[in-house]
């Protein structure tokens, strides 16, 4: 039995075997003033019905001090040891447990988490408060309690935790709060009389600033949602006969951040979400309240625990925010809110389903932030973010297929990528195009009814979608969820005399990598054409239909006239690299700023930059199209991933020679026309962008302008003289700006023949400007940014020898200086050092900080024969996990795209 890895039999069994749960779990973090505490009392009380057999609980603790089943004292044969410390590996064994209810008592203490996993503890350095919250997905509800941790064991709850007086505890119902237990001690309580999957139970405690607010709205009715599926909100008072119904609304984040939180538009977006799957998923909203958290020191976007959704606090913007991240806040937000109804009310069966739930949640933010708030071209910004992520993915040695193996917890961890998110998202695009979107629906609406605090697999809702559409949806699942790569898809056409196409059709190539299949796709075909009078590229023709095979023709376009540019996905319906005629090509790079309408823009966008990565376009060439069309560029989402692929292509695409002598310059220079020509969101987001790239003498004089360091440029070159205002006039340097100037300078130290010291007394006069925990990370990087061998290598041992002892936005900032753009000539020894420490970190980290840290340090810099060939040779080492030789894998990918993109570019 593997409790710390469960797998997919045993979770079968165990689910066989046990039902009727009910936890009653009492928290002790009374004692978390005091920063020397580490563990924290732990009791679970668990009710539950057996079948004959044997099993166990899992519980990952330093100490487990009882476990009383159905009043017998079982500690010695349940409690596996090694070195008279408790073994979590096998659990807690239950052995020949009768048929029939049982209770079973285990008194533990468990650990706080430095890692976001479990419970995190977290001191803020701007006022010494103290905050602590949970992370249980995918599987750690056992770092806090002891349970069944697994998806398919849904169960009811009672809470108690007890906390300092003055603090507060959020969890996935109401709390009361009992005062007086004990001299300045507050016991809180809560119950959850609903049926919820381990790894949706939430704690945030601490001494919260909270605002509340409430949403009131009309759940639409909807011929496949039964009366039963809503019957709970009606019970409880929240939803009227007549259907409207009101949900309490809260916003969490700690007091040093209170002044920051703009609450309305929290709000505004949130409720915006609320109207918009009250009319679409026709069941009321399942939980008695809905509390966003924001909480420090987070590793990812956000968490669906149930009614208690925890958010990571750098959404809320101390310092002026770009349009983008204020869209993938909202995005965040929106998909979260999907989860209540999509993975809460009704939960994957077990983690293979992973792909589905993110998925869904995924498709659906885009969907109500196009159809409910200002965000209007939601579906442009995904066609350039995250396609770019799925497709990224879906090209490295690693890919699987959409629904993909989930045979135990590590697969499953690694299994959060692009292709679980992005491209499973992109597939239900897909789906709904090729069924409809009424009848997606409508599928989906009778899923959810069907299979209320329940839980579902995938065929589940493939039947719910077929009978909505009428459609058999078998071969379309093999072909799009069971295969891996990418197809790509080109138009071919003949041009008769008068003009019009005599013939035209769309040709699809084998997906790669993998085993070259076509598959349908429901696709729209766009014409486009220079307007003479306006100036625009138009479209003039659209044909919507499914493409499948080698050759599709489309007939629609037969007879129609011929533009000077084809778009053979247009609207980005269908999920599949693009090829351009040599016409369409040239039409689109030199009138790029022409397109009126974004999505096909940003589809062309995302087209040039694929055929960089894939060594069809010249590293050059694609910073030459951003240099001449993104100025132009109206989505500032689209804007802000085209400057970071500028530079990501000058970093990593370009011959090495052509990026020192003229590719940093020529890109610095139209980042710089962007600052010093643009105005509001778009200045700010070529200042960051400037800021990001390697600087010269020159260039980092303007950031010490810009910084209030010097009255005017001095140094030669097109900017001297100029005063910050003259450069860059409605420019606010904001604190975030500051930290993002301050760390370019730490990074370009080389450049400036600025000393150590004077780098050194920059940062830590920033430090006394902020105290805040964002400032005394970005200090971190900002130091661990210099170009200095000696420093490289403090850094170096701080991440692989003291990361354990590393918060994981520590590790996060200490991995992003020493990794600083331009700085792999500094790195050269660190390579073979990868290779010895990789396996060592995999061992000594949890899963989740292994990943985190062995990503970050992989070696990209390093494109020598030998550090490549060393680290094939631990790929195939029979030791080496299969988690580890993943993450070697899409390391060493990465490294080969860019060697190939570079040899291209120099040719």
């Amino acid at each position: 039995m593997t409790s710390t890895n469960l797998n997919r039999h045993e979770a079968a069994q165990r689910a066989q075997l046990i039902s009727d749960v009910h936890y009653t779990i009492d928290l002790d973090l009374s004692g978390d003033g005091e920063p020397s505490t580490t563990t924290f009392a732990t009791n679970t009380t668990i009710g539950f019905t057996s079948q004959a057999g044997s099993t166990f609980v899992d519980l990952r603790a330093p100490e487990v001090h009882s476990v009383i089943l159905d009043g017998q004292d079982i500690t010695d044969a349940a409690v596996p040891l090694v070195d008279s410390v408790f073994d979590a590996t096998s659990g807690i064994q239950l052995q020949g447990l009768s048929e029939g209810q049982h209770e079973l008592i285990i008194r533990a203490d468990g650990a706080y988490s430095t890692t976001g996993e479990g419970l995190h503890r977290f001191t803020d350095p701007a006022d010494g408060e103290v905050y602590m919250y949970t992370q249980f997905e995918t599987a750690d509800a056992k770092r806090v309690f002891a349970c069944f941790d697994q998806p398919d064991i849904k169960a009811t709850y009672d809470v108690s935790v007890t906390t300092p007086d003055g603090w507060s505890v959020v969890t996935n119902n109401v709390v009361a709060q009992e005062h007086g237990v004990e001299e300045n001690k507050t016991v809180h309580t809560s119950t959850v009389d609903y049926l919820l999957s381990t790894y949706l139970i939430a704690f945030c405690v601490g001494p919260w600033h909270v605002v509340r607010d409430e949403w009131t709205g009309t759940v639409t009715s909807h011929p496949e949602t039964s009366a039963e599926a809503t019957a709970a909100a009606r019970e409880r008072g929240q939803l009227t006969t007549e259907g409207e119904m009101t949900v309490p609304l809260a916003l969490y984040c700690r007091k040093s951040l209170a002044e920051y939180l703009d609450a309305d538009e929290l709000f505004e977006v949130t409720k915006q979400g609320f109207d918009y799957y009250a009319e679409h998923f026709g069941v009321g909203y399942p939980f008695y309240k809905y509390d966003q958290i924001f909480c420090p020191e987070y590793n990812m976007g956000a968490m669906e625990n149930a009614g208690c959704v925890t958010i990571r606090d750098e959404y809320i913007f101390r310092s002026a925010a770009s349009h983008y991240q204020y869209e993938r806040r909202a995005d965040t937000i929106l998909h979260e809110l999907a989860h209540m109804w999509f993975g809460d009310l009704v939960t994957m069966q077990w983690w293979d389903d992973l792909w589905l739930n993110e998925s869904f949640a995924t498709w659906s933010a885009a969907m109500s932030q196009a159809g409910a708030t200002k965000y209007t071209t939601a579906w442009v910004t995904f066609a350039n973010k995250e396609k770019a992520w799925a497709y990224g993915q879906d090209q490295l040695s690693s890919t699987h297929p959409v629904f993909s193996d989930a045979s135990d917890i590590v697969t499953v961890d690694a299994n959060f990528d692009g292709i679980t998110y992005a491209k499973g998202a992109s597939v239900l695009k897909q789906l709904a195009a090729y069924v409809g979107l009424e009848a997606f629906f409508s599928g989906i609406r009778a899923h959810f009814a069907a299979h209320a605090w329940d839980n579902a697999t995938f065929d589940d809702l493939l039947q719910a979608l077929e009978k909505s559409s009428g459609r058999d949806l078998s071969a379309w699942a093999d072909q799009w969820l069971k295969t891996t790569g990418i197809n790509t898809l080109a138009p071919k056409f003949e041009i008769a005399e008068d003009g019009t196409y005599s013939s035209f059709s769309v040709s699809q190539s084998g997906a790669q990598p993998g085993a070259g299949e076509t598959r349908t796709h429901r696709a729209a075909v766009g014409v486009y054409s220079l307007n003479q009078d306006s100036g625009k590229l138009e479209r003039t023709a659209r044909a919507e239909l499914d493409i499948a095979g080698e050759l599709t023709d489309v007939t629609e376009l037969i007879g129609a006239q011929s533009g000077d540019l084809v778009l053979v996905n247009d609207d980005d319906l269908t999920y599949a690299f693009i090829e351009m005629d040599q016409e369409s090509l040239r039409t689109a790079t030199e009138n790029i700023d022409k397109i009126a309408d974004p999505m096909p823009r940003s589809l062309i966008w995302s087209a040039a930059w694929q055929m960089t990565r894939n060594a069809q376009m010249k590293a050059r060439d694609f910073v030459a199209l951003v240099a001449r069309g993104a100025a132009s560029e109206t989505e500032m989402a689209v804007l802000e991933q085209l400057l970071l692929q500028s530079r990501a292509a000058v970093s990593n695409y370009a011959d090495e020679q052509w990026a020192r002598t003229e590719g940093w310059r020529e890109l610095r220079g139209a980042l710089l026309n962007g600052v010093t020509s643009s105005t509001g969101q778009a200045q700010l987001a070529f200042a960051r962008a400037f800021a990001g790239s390697k600087h010269s003498e020159h260039s980092a004089d303007v950031l010490r302008v810009l910084l209030g360091e010097a009255d005017a440029v001095s140094t030669a070159g097109p900017l001297q003289g100029k005063a910050a205002q003259e450069m860059a006039p409605g420019l606010e340097i904001d604190q975030d700006l500051r930290w993002t100037f301050i760390i370019a300078l730490s990074g370009a130290q080389d450049a400036t023949g600025e000393s150590a010291e004077d780098v050194e007394k920059r940062i830590a006069a920033e430090l006394e400007r902020d105290s805040s925990s964002t400032g005394s990370m970005l200090a971190v990087q900002a130091r661990a940014a210099l170009p200095d061998a000696e420093i490289k290598a403090r850094v170096w041992e701080d991440i692989t020898v003291r990361g354990p002892e590393l918060s994981n936005l520590k590790l996060r900032h200490s991995m992003a200086g020493f990794a600083h753009v331009g700085q792999g000539h500094l790195l050269d020894e660190f390579g073979p050092k990868y290779v010895t420490v990789a396996p060592e970190l995999w061992e000594a980290l949890s899963p989740e900080m292994a990943l985190r840290t062995l990503e970050g340090t992989y070696p990209s810099w390093d494109h020598r024969d030998s550090t490549d060939q060393a680290i094939a040779e631990l790929i195939e080492a029979p030791a080496t996990p299969a988690g580890l030789r993943r993450t070697l894998r899409e390391g060493r990918d990465r490294v080969a795209r860019a060697k190939a993109a570079r040899e291209f570019d120099r040719s």
